[in-house]
């Protein structure tokens, strides 16, 4: 079974959250003072941590940068704030994830599985192969391929490099464009639609997840 540490100051969304984990069969440990948490993650093991920024005694920043240095540990850091995301991800504090508040805890639970199924896929059965082929514009998946446009082939390529991290949609105006034009937030949008209407037709429509206010991010297939 695993376990999740969730570092969360409001008792009783800490006790919510503990609630849908355990019902998906989860140890769950509560942790409600930043000062606490270097302690307890030294000296007991949990699979994952659901960290919250603002906390009383020490923050939710200053606990990832010290947790990664000495556990990779799987981060999910949880914001009140969305335009919080976009300084964190500036920072690269280390999380391997994060989750805007209001959510969902069913959401919360779906995605830190989908992070211990990234950290850890062989639980899983692992996850198929994805096969990008510069020449050709095309990619693979579990032995299934199709054809990209030019734009397509680098957004995918983007959020394959590093399965897991949010891409915002600027990184990603960046790597698709050579020409360095200017285009809107919607045009991404709108590739990303169609890159996913086209994976869809191989089984693959789950791989790419859209952060609410952030951009994109790669998941592994997981059958």
């Amino acid at each position: 079974m695993q376990s999740i540490l969730i570092v969360e100051d409001e008792q009783k969304l800490a006790s919510i959250l503990a609630d849908y984990f355990q019902q998906s069969d989860f140890q769950c440990h509560c942790i409600h003072n930043g000062m606490e948490v270097i302690n307890w993650l030294q000296n007991n093991h949990a699979d994952a941590v659901i960290l919250d920024l603002m906390l009383p005694g020490k923050d939710g920043l200053q606990l990832c940068k010290e947790i990664r240095r000495f556990s990779q540990i799987p981060i999910l850091m949880v914001t009140a704030r969305v335009e919080e995301i976009d300084r964190l991800l500036g920072l690269d504090i280390g999380a391997d994830d994060y989750i805007c508040k209001p959510f969902s805890p069913r959401e919360v639970v779906a995605r830190a599985k989908a992070v211990l199924r990234r950290v850890s896929p062989d639980k899983d059965g692992g996850d198929p192969s994805l096969v990008m082929d510069d020449r050709r514009l095309q990619v693979t998946i579990a032995q299934q391929s199709i054809g990209l446009t030019a734009v397509e082939f680098h957004l995918l390529k983007l959020l394959a490099s590093e399965p897991g991290r949010i891409f915002s949609r600027e990184q990603m105006m960046r790597a698709s464009y050579d020409d360095h034009r200017i285009v809107s937030d919607r045009t991404i949008d709108s590739h990303i639609k169609k890159l996913r209407k086209k994976l869809e037709s191989i089984d693959a429509s789950d791989l790419i997840y859209s952060v609410y206010g952030v951009g994109y991010k790669l998941e592994p297939l997981v059958h």
